[in-house]
């Protein structure tokens, strides 16, 4: 795409968060997205503010040097003082492969800090992984349970594959009094404790690295077994049962377990199912699907018929819908979020 094209499309999508912009900086929050690319006219290329840090990614095809300086020349004239790091993903498995120069990997590797309605969070452009330490799309969610727990109808979180637990660092900073942050990733787990001493809340939040079926299952009284399918259960940290008066539920696509798979397109309800038994009777349970493929009210209707058959039936369904700053021609985007009253 030519310099000038692109120049054009980046003025359309800044004037068009031109309000949204406002309303974010009012609250504190320096952490959003400025170009969608799969609606607003690049299929593929992103381009995330995260405080200081101007994040440009390409998951399609790379971009010429040309187009990341028109990418830098355009934001240097908008918002002062950001430092752009590109990272190319458009290799298989989503991958960062380009090099970068001493200096810009210097910018890359050195933390920053962004802000989301007051909460502070800890970001690198490059790490050991390849996403970034705070899902943009997943603000409308945290802005949901904040107000929950702000609103005191939460005091308990558990919150499920909790990456950098950005959602349970939320929820501390809005008044929940104990909240559980469960992932197998010890790296990830050690952003999110980070992140509580940053917001000063180390003693609101439990970190526990731990296969997500094995927390669930012991947390809701199911129990597991010793063996599956042959072969020794690995050890796991032993946890008492408890409900919790909010469980967050945000898997991966695909991943491998002890237990067997998470499968959000074939099967959601075996993840569904223990993080329902772990949340207290007239709780609440917020899962994501983040799989486009997937329709939304097919799925809440799999949602609805797995909780009849637990015996804890749904009795309130609510949609949350990614802001602004995350478009969609249709209504239909690919990150599903429910709030569930259970």
């Amino acid at each position: 795409m030519a310099q000038e094209a692109l120049t054009a499309l980046l003025d359309a999508a800044h004037a068009a968060r031109g309000g949204l912009l406002a309303r974010l900086h009012a609250e504190s929050t320096d952490a959003y997205r400025l170009f969608h690319g799969s609606v607003e006219g690049e299929s593929g290329l992103t381009v995330d503010r995260y405080g200081e840090l101007l994040l440009v990614q390409s998951f399609h095809r790379t971009l010429e040097p040309a187009a990341v300086e028109a990418i830098e020349s355009f934001y240097r004239s908008r918002i002062a003082g950001l430092k752009l790091v590109y990272n190319d993903r458009s290799a298989k498995n989503s991958r960062i492969g380009n090099p970068l120069s001493a200096e810009a990997m210097a910018i890359a590797t050195t933390p920053v800090i962004a802000r989301e309605m007051g909460v502070k969070y800890q970001i690198q452009a490059r790490h050991d992984g390849q996403d970034p330490w705070l899902f943009l799309d997943l603000r409308a969610a945290r802005r949901r349970v904040m107000a929950e727990a702000a609103g005191q109808s939460i005091k308990s979180l558990l919150n499920v594959f909790a990456y950098t637990c950005g959602v349970g660092v939320a929820a501390a900073k809005a008044g929940a009094d104990f909240v559980v942050n469960v992932d197998f990733s010890e790296t990830a787990l050690k952003v999110g404790k980070d992140n509580a001493a940053l917001n000063e809340l180390p003693q609101r939040l439990r970190f526990i690295k731990s296969d997500a079926f094995a927390a669930m299952r012991q947390y809701s009284g199911i129990g597991q077994p010793q063996r599956v399918r042959g072969k020794p259960m690995p050890p796991f940290p032993k946890l008492e049962p408890r409900a919790f008066d909010l469980v967050f539920l945000d898997p991966p696509r695909y991943a491998k377990s002890p237990f067997g798979v998470v499968d959000l397109v074939n099967d959601y309800p075996a993840l569904f199912k223990p993080a329902l038994l772990c949340t207290a009777e007239g709780g609440t349970l917020v899962c994501c699907n983040n799989v486009a493929q997937v329709e939304r009210e097919a799925w809440l209707d799999q949602l609805e018929r797995s909780a009849r058959k637990a015996g804890r039936p749904i009795r309130e369904a609510e949609w949350i819908v990614p802001e602004a700053d995350f478009p969609s021609r249709d209504g239909k985007h690919p990150l599903k979020m429910l709030l569930l009253r259970v």
